[in-house]
């Protein structure tokens, strides 16, 4: 008999043994802890691997985040990719109250530019972390502008629509995706589903990026089960809002 059937044998009679006699389960009390252990130190090795690998701005480590420097990567991406006059389909997933996207749709000029927003408009779905679920509700902005569609809903009923519509657009149009669904489950289903269409020099953001068992985990998730290589070009607020190409 070879080591590897020995080996094999024996993974196997471990496997069968455990699920049988339910041994593992006298530690279930926590298994929330070690969740969180195996996930922020995953989290933590990708920081600190990447912390110096971003082309443009990067902030890292500040003890005192403000918000509205995330402005300074969406300036810095703007300017890098010469995002202003260049036609993008800019889709955002988590709208809120729209100040991200106001930013982009006053930043992307070129009338070719079609600016995509998702949201439940109702609050979140689900709890996340200290929010309630329908926290964080908000109305569907008011903008002046005809390049500026929403779309009313979870994602999980409106995106797949919505791709079956502008699938053109999707294919041939520089992409700019803004993640700020908070989620793991919207985020990987909403990344899983453009999956097909993301093209090389397409540019995806994150804006909780650093929340280890949501927007990180799903993260992780696509590109390692995806296959799919995305370069960090840019963080602020010690990687809450990190930003990818596409490679």
């Amino acid at each position: 008999m070879s080591l590897r059937t020995t080996q094999l044998r024996i993974i196997k009679f471990t496997k069968d043994f455990l699920l049988a006699t339910r041994l593992l389960q006298i530690f279930q009390p926590f298994n929330k802890l070690f969740g969180f252990i195996y996930n922020f130190n995953l989290l933590t090795s990708w920081v600190h691997k990447n912390k110096k690998a971003q082309l443009l701005t990067n902030d890292f480590y500040r003890p005192v985040r403000h918000y509205d420097d995330r402005l300074k990567s969406f300036t810095a991406i703007a300017d890098h990719y010469r995002l202003t006059d260049t036609p993008v389909c800019y889709l955002e997933f988590g709208v809120a109250s729209g100040n991200s996207f106001k930013w982009w749709l006053a930043t992307c000029r070129n009338p070719a530019s079609r600016f995509h927003g998702f949201d439940t408009f109702e609050g979140l779905p689900e709890s996340w972390g200290v929010f309630d679920k329908g926290d964080m509700q908000s109305p569907i902005p008011e903008v002046n502008d005809n390049r500026a569609s929403f779309y009313k809903g979870i994602f999980q009923d409106t995106l797949n629509g919505f791709i079956d519509t502008h699938r053109d657009e999707l294919t041939n149009t520089r992409k700019l995706i803004h993640m700020d669904a908070d989620l793991f489950s919207a985020t990987l289903f909403a990344l899983s589903q453009l999956y097909p269409y993301l093209n090389k020099g397409d540019i995806i953001m994150f804006d909780e990026f650093n929340v280890y068992d949501h927007e990180f985990m799903a993260y992780r998730l696509f590109t390692e089960c995806f296959y799919v290589n995305l370069k960090p070009i840019s963080a602020q607020n010690n990687f809450y809002h990190a930003a990818f190409e596409v490679v």
